[in-house]
């Protein structure tokens, strides 16, 4: 679904990825020994630290993609309530009891919002209401003792003078679910709200949402809105399910607005912040680079509001020049204009109320400002093949470092990418580096890829990536796999998360990507993704529970590992990395065992005058590594958490085929 050009991050995989041909330190100690011993050897020697884990390691990276905000996180239930995602037809809306819909560009709410639907409820009856019906994305859902808040703009000609129903109907209209009155419709528009409030009904996604009238008459509405409850009840706020599971993965920062979304299709469409902010009803919204469109009910006072309610830094990227179409700014007086958008934009995110832009934040619900560390300097600017990032980014570094000069700057080319396209008049405090590759790919390069890293260079942040199975993303085969990965694809992402922590004394950051999807035929753009979901019910990925093993238990401080007695076949196949929570002492072994059978690993921890013979285990394997969640199983790969016992400084641990395991346990 690409009218202009393949996605930046679909051509990415078309590339030849180069491996490294030196071996690093790390690399070295998992060739195979000359020993008849055979069991490996896993050596922690806790008075060796060789970095501090980053506070920040783990996080999130959104986009509008899959229906991620719209039709996904997002609380809106309506499915084009502006009536703007298309042109010429009311798309998602169906008249009902004989009425006739269309749009009306000569009755506008306002300039942003400039049409309409016009409503000819004419041969409106009390035996036959005539309306219009809205099933959302892919159904309604319907929870019992549930109340939705309904809102919406109105105006009626001089000929009407009655009521309009709104209402929760199942789609074969045999059931209404909740229904109530709306009156003072009039010449003029008017904002209207009201609650409706479901009984004992059974949950269920095939349900409408219904406007009606029994009264004849022309109506003309706007922004036709229904929202059940949100996550910590924000106003236009989150999906609550979808919320939970993230905010449960105890995520520390949020990369956004993209991506691709960022960038936009053409420089029209990129995400144009100042068009996000204020009231609803004055966001004109606008096509997204993924085929749909997008109402800017999600903008960027919501993604702040978003980390808010996680308790996530932001990680802002700022529009720098670039689209999909390969169209490119000129740096110089051509470029000026958009780093003052982008200045702005910090300014609403960081500036007091004595600011322009910071009193617009306060206006939309915010006084106090954001806590901003980091901002990305655009998106995926390799595939700029004029070659102007480096002098766009030097733009936007002198212009942010001139007035916020504690502010970090990110440039979005790393170091797996080419070095004459890297940024080299100013030198990034971050680079970006995007990786999707599949789980066997990441196996290779986890003993590599960074441990052999210039550590006086820019320190990295792995902004996007995913292991896929052995089907790549785009092919048709693809288009039979389920849109979130198999345990064979956790395996490669516990296996590359290893290198990341192991390395986090450079990776300051990183995150999967896409993170959400909706499953239902049509919804989805891309996979894998981190988490599933249609419009009732959702579900964690192995890959999800992957990232919640890692994130939820770690240490900070990096401790030095050494393998021996590897055997050839486990190269690359069985991976560890260990840290130690200062604080408590705790030591946080991770192991993950790609192979399909149980592997015995014996380990030793020097450097501590005990291990405490009993701690705990969270263990996620599965039969097969082809086995996964869904909607009908959502729980079917998950972590199981288990006492353990026989530590010491010296044991014998066997771990299972196909499995992830984090070992804790108490040192003296």
């Amino acid at each position: 679904m690409n009218p202009i050009k393949l996605p930046a991050r679909m051509i990415w995989l078309f590339k030849p990825t180069l491996l490294g041909l030196a071996l690093s330190a790390a690399a070295v100690n998992l060739l195979p020994a000359q020993t008849t011993n055979p069991i490996p050897l896993l050596q922690i020697k806790a008075d060796q630290i060789t970095g501090l884990v980053s506070p920040t390691l783990y996080g999130l990276m959104t986009e509008e993609i899959n229906y991620a905000y719209e039709g996904g996180l997002y609380g809106e239930l309506i499915r084009n309530r502006t009536f703007k995602g298309n042109r010429t037809q009311a798309i998602f809306w169906t008249a009902i009891g004989g009425a006739a819909i269309a749009l009306d560009t000569n009755q506008p709410l306002n300039t942003a919002l400039a049409v309409s639907l016009k409503l000819d409820a004419s041969l409106a009856t009390k035996q036959s209401p005539a309306g219009i019906a809205n099933s959302g994305y892919w159904g309604i859902p319907v929870r019992p003792q549930t109340d939705y808040r309904v809102s919406f703009y109105a105006k009626a000609d001089g000929a009407f003078a009655g009521p309009v129903t709104v209402a929760i109907t199942s789609a074969d209209g045999q059931q209404t679910f909740a229904s109530a009155e709306v009156s003072g419709l009039a010449g003029d528009w008017k904002k209207f709200e009201v609650t409706l409030k479901t009984k004992n009904a059974k949950p269920s996604k095939d349900n409408v949402f219904n406007l009606t009238t029994t009264t004849p008459g022309t109506i003309w509405l706007q922004q036709v809105s229904l929202f059940s409850p949100t996550y910590k009840g924000r106003v236009n706020g989150d999906r609550a399910d979808l919320s939970q599971l993230l905010a449960d993965a105890q995520p520390k920062f949020l990369r956004f607005p993209g991506g691709n979304y960022l960038e936009g299709g053409n420089l029209k469409d990129r995400f144009d912040w100042k068009k996000t902010v204020g009231p609803l009803e004055q966001r004109p919204g606008h096509h997204g680079p993924w085929g749909y469109w997008s109402t800017d009910g999600f903008g960027l006072p919501e993604f702040l509001g978003w980390c808010e309610d996680l308790n996530m830094e932001p990680v802002l990227a700022v529009f720098a020049g670039y689209a999909l179409n390969h169209q490119h700014v000129n740096p110089g007086p051509d470029l000026a204009p958009y780093v003052q958008d982008a200045l702005d934009e910090l300014e609403y995110v960081t500036g007091d109320t004595n600011t322009t832009w910071g009193a617009q934040r306060a206006r939309d619900g915010h006084p106090a400002p954001f806590n901003l560390r980091y901002v990305e300097i655009g998106n995926e600017d390799w595939f700029d093949e004029s070659g102007s990032y480096d002098a766009r980014f030097t733009q936007f570094y002198d212009a942010i470092k001139a007035k916020y000069p504690r502010l970090q700057c990110i440039s979005t080319v790393g170091n797996e990418q080419p070095e004459n396209k890297r940024v080299h008049s100013r030198k990034p405090e971050v680079v970006d580096e995007h990786y999707y590759r599949s789980a066997e790919n990441f196996e290779k390069e986890a003993s590599t890829r960074f441990d052999n890293y210039d550590r006086n260079g820019p320190k990295i942040f792995v902004g996007e990536w995913a292991a896929y199975e052995d089907t790549v993303p785009w092919n048709k085969k693809s288009e039979q796999l389920a849109p979130t990965p198999s345990f064979k694809a956790a395996l490669g992402d516990a296996a590359w998360m290893t290198a990341l922590e192991r390395n986090s004394d450079l990776i300051v950051m990183q995150c999967y990507a896409p993170l959400l999807v909706n499953v239902n035929p049509g919804g989805r753009q891309w996979r894998p993704d981190l988490i599933g979901y249609d419009a009732l019910n959702s579900y964690g990925s192995p890959s999800y529970y992957a990232q919640k093993m890692f994130s939820t238990h770690h240490g900070d401080e990096i401790l030095a590992t050494d393998v021996r007695d590897l055997p050839a076949d486990l190269i690359q196949k069985l991976f560890f990395d260990a840290t130690r929570d200062r604080r408590t002492g705790k030591i946080i072994v991770k192991v993950v065992n790609c192979l399909g059978r149980p592997q015995p690993v014996k380990i030793q921890i020097s450097g501590v005058a005990a291990i405490a013979a009993k701690g705990m285990a969270m263990v996620m394997q599965a039969d097969s590594p082809e086995d996964t969640n869904t909607l009908q199983e959502p729980k079917k790969i998950i972590p199981v958490a288990e006492a353990v016992t026989g530590l010491g400084t010296d044991f014998t641990r066997t771990f299972p085929p196909y499995s992830i395991m984090v070992l804790e346990f108490d040192a003296k």
